[in-house]
């Protein structure tokens, strides 16, 4: 009875501390915002895609095989014979009771089916475009720095402002050009071969890698520039600091004022645009993926405007919003576990 009691008492206050915890508090109050946030951010672009001309069943007035009848029939199964803000207001309360974003009008199928489907694709690239932008870009940026205004800086410096010269379709028309005279020697549409489900595992790894190549370097040519040039300027400003000059004096080798002493003051700013980066690999995603043919969310989402097919354009945008949320979200807590002196009510 004694060791129960002892174990419910150990037990209760890791709960406590748990739930009084600074970054539990801080977590708990960003979901809060974040709710408040799609909330806004779904009504907006629902009012947006409502002042657009026409709808799906409008589109549909021009088939002379569709009868007036049926027209009226999908529009009432749609839901589109009602107001804008029951429509809304419908839509809102589904999601909050039964978890369901509609039907698809194009699809036939469930918006949520749709985007687990979709969603995956698009963040496998985001996230791939993510870790070679920062693998490549952070490094160079160091070299830059600390090679300042010799040879090897100017070039990274042309470099880098070649990158952020060219826009993200820009890039992408140049690779499918390159990929059109290299053919077949790097893949174009969708992401995976003809024969991917005859491979083994690792061979189906790496055919996903290989479709992943030219979509990856479209979305992260523009990021990388930019990510080098902060980076440049943020490791400068560290070691013009008076205490890196003092760690200097006292005869410290200088990899360890470079690596240890500055590059982990300069790397606070960057995990602060980690979750922004984040935000704009999946705003670029459209671009690459429509290039590519890659089957992202971004493509989906494209599709769906087109086509006026509203739930489908709602749930993704709202799902955009989410990663957004949960990017800037991460951004802060690693920026907590890499200096500890950060407070996270500070960083609202």
């Amino acid at each position: 009875m004694t060791t129960t009691r002892i174990s419910l008492d150990a037990s209760r206050d890791w709960l406590l501390r748990l739930v009084t915890s600074e970054s539990f508090i801080y977590v708990t109050k960003r979901l809060l915002q974040a709710l408040l946030t799609l909330f806004l951010a779904s009504a907006l672009s629902f009012i947006i895609i409502q002042l657009a001309p026409g709808d799906y069943v409008d589109t549909l007035r021009q088939n002379p095989k569709i009868s007036p009848e049926r027209i009226e029939e999908l529009r009432r199964q749609f839901g589109l014979d009602k107001s804008w803000p029951e429509q809304f207001g419908l839509w809102v309360w589904r999601i909050i009771t039964q978890g369901d974003f509609g039907t698809s009008f194009v699809y036939q199928r469930s918006v949520g089916s749709l985007l687990w489907e979709r969603v995956p694709a698009t963040l496998l690239l985001a996230v791939a475009s993510l870790i070679v932008t920062w693998a490549i870009a952070i490094p160079l940026g160091i070299v830059a720095a600390v090679k300042q205004n010799q040879l090897v800086d100017r070039i990274l410096q042309i470099i880098s402002y070649a990158g952020q010269g060219f826009p993200s379709f820009i890039t992408a028309l140049l690779l499918l050009i390159l990929a059109q005279n290299l053919s077949p020697i790097f893949p174009v549409g969708d992401m995976t071969s003809i024969n991917h489900n005859e491979l083994n595992w690792f061979g189906q790894i790496l055919d996903i890698g290989w479709h992943m190549i030219l979509p990856t370097i479209a979305l992260s040519v523009t990021s990388f520039a930019g990510l080098q040039r902060i980076t440049r300027g943020e490791l400068l400003d560290v070691l013009r600091q008076d205490y890196i000059q003092t760690a200097r004096a006292k005869g410290l080798p200088e990899n360890r004022v470079v690596y240890v002493h500055a590059l982990r003051n300069a790397i606070n700013p960057l995990i602060t645009l980690l979750g922004f980066e984040l935000a704009g690999l999946l705003g670029g995603a459209f671009i690459a993926e429509f290039f590519f043919n890659w089957p992202g969310l971004g493509r989906l989402t494209l599709q769906a405007v087109q086509a006026q097919d509203l739930y489908l354009v709602m749930a993704s945008l709202v799902m955009s919003a989410v990663l957004l949320s949960v990017g800037n979200l991460i951004a802060d807590l690693l920026l907590k576990v890499s200096d500890p002196r950060i407070r996270l009510e500070n960083l609202n």
